[in-house]
C-alpha cells in the first residue's frame, strides 16, 4: 500500500497543474459512479444479445430438417440436390467465417453480430417464398452468412467482456444455442399443421426471433465508448498484442482443433439434415421424427451448460472428447441395427455425442491467451473446421439415393467418429497456440 501511494503522489506531482485539475475532474465520484452504470449496463445488455443470438444459429438448419421431405416434394429436389442443401451450412460457414476477423476490426463486434442477425431474419423471410431451389439456396445462403460471422465472433465476445468466465459464458451460450436448435426441430411440423399444412409458413416463422435479436446489439453498436471498445479485459499492452497477428497455419494445435472442430460438424450436420428421414424411412411418423431430433438436440441444453465448466476446470480435455466419441458410435450403431426400436435412446446417445461442439468452443478460448488470439484461432478453426465438413452430408445424400438404404451413410458417419476422438485428444492438450505460432 505505502508504496502504491508513493507512485500516486510521485506521478501528480509530475503533472502539470493543469493536468492535475483534468485527472481530478474525470475521477470524481459522480463520473466514477456513472461509469460503473454504464459498464453494468452495457454487461447486462452483452448477456441479452449474446443468448438471443445463440438462440438464432441453428433454427434456419433444424426447421429444414424437420421438412425436409415436404421442402423436396415442393421444389421438386432429388435426393442428391437435397444432399447439396444440407452441405450449404458448412460451405457458407467456412467462406463467410473467415471474414469475421476483419469485420470485427473495421465495424467492432457488435455491429458484425447486428448485422448477422439481420441477414438471418431477410434469409428466413424470403427463402420460403422464391418458388425454386436455386433462389431457395441464395436466401438460405444469406441466412446462413448471418450465422457463420455470429459464429466465429461469439468466442471474441466472450473473452473481451468476460475474460475470467469463458468457461460458464460459453456454458450459457451453447446452452440457448441447443435450446434453439431444438425448439426448431420440436415445434417446426406442429406449428406447419396448425398453420394450415404449409412447409413455407412453418419456415418462415422462425424468422420473428431473429428479429428480435437484433434489439439488444442496436445500443452496443452505437456505443464508441471506453467500455464498448475495451471491456473487461482492457489491460497494457493490449494494443500491442492486436499489432502482432499469429502464423496460425503453423499452430499444431491450431490444426488438431480445426479438423475436430470439422469432424463434429459433420457429424451434428449429417444428423439434423438426415436424422429424421433415418427415421421416417423406418416406420416412424413425421411429428415423432421431428420431436426425436429435438429430444438429439435438447440434450445440449443442459450438457452444454455443463460440459463447458468442466472442460475449463480439467488441464486436458481429451477424455470427454473420447466420452463423447463412444456415445456416438454405440448410437449410430443403434441406428444401423434397430432405428425404430431403440429410437429414443439412440436419439439420446447421438445428443450426447453432438455436445462436441460446445467443448470445441470452449478449447478455442482456452487454446489462446489473449482476445485477438482468440479471434485467429476462432476463425481458423471453424472456417477450416467447416470447410471440412461439407462434403460429408452431400456424400451422406449421395449414397443414400444410390444404395437405397441407410447402411453405407450409417457406415460413414460410425468411420467419422474415430478420428473425430483422435484429433479432440490431441487438441485438448494443456497449450496455446502464442507458443506455436507466434512470429
Amino acid at each position: 500500500m505505502a508504496s502504491e501511494e508513493i507512485r500516486t503522489v510521485e506521478t501528480r506531482t509530475a503533472m502539470t497543474p493543469t493536468q492535475r485539475g483534468a485527472a481530478a475532474a474525470t475521477n470524481t465520484p459522480e463520473t466514477t459512479r456513472g461509469a460503473g452504470r454504464t459498464r453494468a449496463w452495457a454487461t447486462r445488455l452483452v448477456v441479452v444479445g449474446i443468448m438471443l443470438a445463440a438462440l438464432n444459429l441453428r433454427p434456419a438448419i433444424t426447421s429444414l430438417g424437420a421438412l425436409l421431405e415436404e421442402v423436396r416434394d415442393g421444389l421438386g429436389m432429388s435426393g442428391s440436390v437435397a444432399g447439396l442443401l444440407t452441405s450449404v451450412p458448412p460451405l457458407c460457414f467456412a467462406v463467410f467465417g473467415v471474414m469475421a476477423p476483419r469485420l470485427a476490426r473495421r465495424f467492432g463486434p457488435a455491429a458484425v453480430v447486428c448485422a448477422g442477425m439481420a441477414a438471418i431474419a431477410a434469409g428466413l423471410v424470403i427463402r420460403p417464398y422464391v418458388g425454386n431451389t436455386a433462389g431457395f439456396l441464395a436466401a438460405s445462403a444469406l441466412a446462413l452468412m448471418g450465422i457463420a460471422v455470429s459464429n466465429v465472433l461469439m468466442p471474441v465476445i466472450v473473452k473481451r467482456w468476460f475474460p475470467d468466465r469463458v468457461g460458464s459464458m460459453t456454458g450459457l451460450y451453447s446452452m440457448a444455442l441447443a435450446a434453439g436448435t431444438s425448439l426448431a426441430a420440436a415445434l417446426t411440423v406442429p406449428l406447419t399443421d396448425a398453420m394450415g399444412g404449409n412447409w413455407k409458413s412453418g419456415l418462415v416463422v422462425w424468422a420473428t426471433i431473429a428479429a428480435a435479436a437484433v434489439l439488444p446489439w442496436l445500443p452496443l453498436v452505437r456505443d464508441r465508448g471506453p467500455a464498448g471498445a475495451q471491456p473487461q479485459d482492457a489491460a497494457p499492452g493490449a494494443a500491442e498484442q492486436q499489432q502482432a497477428p499469429l502464423r496460425i497455419t503453423r499452430s499444431r494445435t491450431a490444426w488438431s482443433l480445426a479438423v475436430f472442430f470439422g469432424l463434429q460438424a459433420t457429424a451434428a450436420y449429417i444428423t439434423m439434415g438426415w436424422m429424421p428421414q433415418i427415421f421416417r424411412d423406418a416406420g416412424v411418423s413425421a411429428g415423432t421424427a421431428g420431436v426425436l431430433l429435438a429430444v438429439t438436440m435438447v440434450m445440449g441444453v443442459p450438457l452444454a451448460f455443463i460440459i463447458p465448466r468442466v472442460a475449463s476446470r480439467l488441464s486436458h480435455q481429451g477424455p470427454i472428447v473420447l466420452v463423447l466419441g463412444v456415445c456416438g458410435l454405440v448410437g449410430y450403431a443403434g441406428l444401423y441395427l434397430a432405428p425404430s426400436g431403440g429410437a429414443w435412446a439412440w436419439a439420446l446417445l447421438l445428443g450426447v455425442s453432438n455436445c462436441a461442439f460446445p467443448l470445441a468452443l470452449t478449447m478455442v478460448g482456452m487454446r489462446a491467451r489473449s482476445g485477438p488470439g482468440v479471434a485467429q484461432l476462432s476463425a481458423f478453426a471453424q472456417s477450416t473446421g467447416y470447410l471440412i465438413s461439407i462434403p460429408g452430408p452431400l456424400l451422406v445424400g449421395v449414397l443414400y439415393q444410390q444404395s437405397g438404404g441407410w447402411g453405407l451413410p450409417i457406415a460413414l458417419m460410425a468411420a467419422l467418429m474415430v478420428p473425430q476422438m483422435v484429433v479432440g485428444f490431441i487438441a485438448g492438450r494443456d497449450r496455446t497456440v502464442e507458443d506455436e505460432a507466434t512470429n
